[in-house]
């Protein structure tokens, strides 16, 4: 075994290796190893019946310490890792209150999920460090997906916006060239335009009414971050009149505060219980157009209140022409866990219901804006 692949086997197999690969890591390689020891070893004993570490404890001068130890030695993606396993295997969500502890953290999706299920025992003294958090990650966020939800949104929007009888001034003759070339004469030279597609008339008005409908129960505390950031970018096209409701067994109307996705995010409660059919109802009663609306519901669908009527609701959405997607997670996480059982029912109504990544939220707006098959669109993904 060359040095390179016994030095990180060592570091892959800590205090268990040290016999078959010689002595502890020393040197930076000895500090790596005791930080992911610290984590990952408290609960292994070795040959002696010994702990091989005192691991993190609920000391918070260790864990600040253990914080800036990881940042120094490993990368952000796998300080991400390390800390949410710390939050998971070591019970340091009580910590998080403590302002200097916040100081330390890598921010990410799942550190403001586990700041915002602490909301409300939040001490004031920790609030405006949790605060300045949440808005490192939704800076992060926002430049990552703004551009290209606007960019996805508006291209829709000017496509459904076409015309099929257009004024001279108001043909888009690349359109309409690529869908005659059958009619092409070639004694002539020439191609006759049997169909004309026009450039669809600019307008400042709203074009689509969009409604986010986000199930806030602990499960779904990714999807409620990343949903609150694209609400706030979707409101802020002139184009679109988005509403953003929040509900577990109560529901809340956060619209009014989506030009600050921070507040939104901070006006979220994880946690509780989940009433989809009583958040429906509240949806339902924002539709003024159902032609020209798109409702997202995101939620695992573990339903707590009326199945019967969350269905029924849902079905005469449908029938009015509302473009309903149900969105089983929006996060990066995979898979999600769901109720299979109203997932099924849902797909009966013709109502797609599957897990959607951030990257692929913004073609998902551009196929409802443009009223393609959602059911397909879904296989495809």
């Amino acid at each position: 075994m060359t040095d390179e692949r016994q030095r990180r086997w060592r570091l892959v197999l800590g205090g268990a290796a040290d016999e078959s690969l010689g002595a502890a890591a020393a040197g930076r390689d000895g500090a790596m190893d005791a930080a992911m020891a610290a984590l990952y070893d408290t609960a292994e004993a070795g040959s002696s019946g010994q702990q091989r570490s005192g691991g993190l404890g609920s000391s918070a001068p260790k864990v600040a310490r253990w914080l800036g130890d990881i940042r120094e030695y490993f990368p952000s993606t796998v300080v991400q890792v390390m800390q949410a396993d710390a939050i998971e295997r070591l019970d340091l969500t009580r910590l998080l209150l403590e302002p200097e502890m916040l100081a330390a953290v890598e921010p990410d999706v799942h550190l403001v999920g586990t700041l915002l299920s602490l909301n409300r025992v939040m001490p004031d003294a920790t609030k405006e460090a949790a605060r300045q958090v949440v808005r490192t990650v939704v800076e992060q966020l926002e430049r990552r997906i703004a551009q290209r939800t606007r960019s996805a949104v508006s291209g829709a929007l000017n496509r459904a916006a076409r015309i099929a009888r257009p004024r001279h001034a108001d043909i888009d003759w690349d359109r309409t060239i690529r869908a005659n070339l059958k009619h092409y004469q070639p004694d002539h030279g020439t191609l006759i335009p049997e169909r004309l597609i026009g450039y669809g008339r600019r307008t400042t008005a709203v074009q689509r009414d969009v409604v986010l409908c986000v199930d806030q129960s602990g499960s779904m505390a990714s999807s409620v971050v990343f949903a609150g950031v694209f609400a706030a970018v979707l409101a802020s096209m002139r184009s679109l009149r988005t509403s953003l409701v929040v509900f577990d067994t109560a529901v809340v109307d956060l619209t009014e505060q989506l030009s600050d996705p921070v507040e939104v995010l901070f006006g979220t409660q994880l946690g509780g219980g989940t009433d989809i059919n009583r958040a429906l109802a509240y949806s339902q009663q924002l539709i003024t157009r159902p032609r020209d609306s798109i409702l997202v519901l995101i939620s695992d669908l573990y339903e707590g209140g009326v199945r019967e009527e969350m269905l029924r609701r849902v079905a005469e959405m449908t029938a009015a022409g509302v473009q309903v997607v149900v969105l089983l997670a929006l996060s990066d996480e995979g898979a999600p866990s769901y109720d299979h059982e109203n997932a099924a029912a849902l797909a009966a109504l013709g109502v797609p219901a599957f897990a959607c990544t951030p990257d692929v939220f913004p073609e998902l707006m551009a196929a409802a804006i443009e009223q393609r098959d959602l059911m397909a669109f879904a296989a495809a993904k």
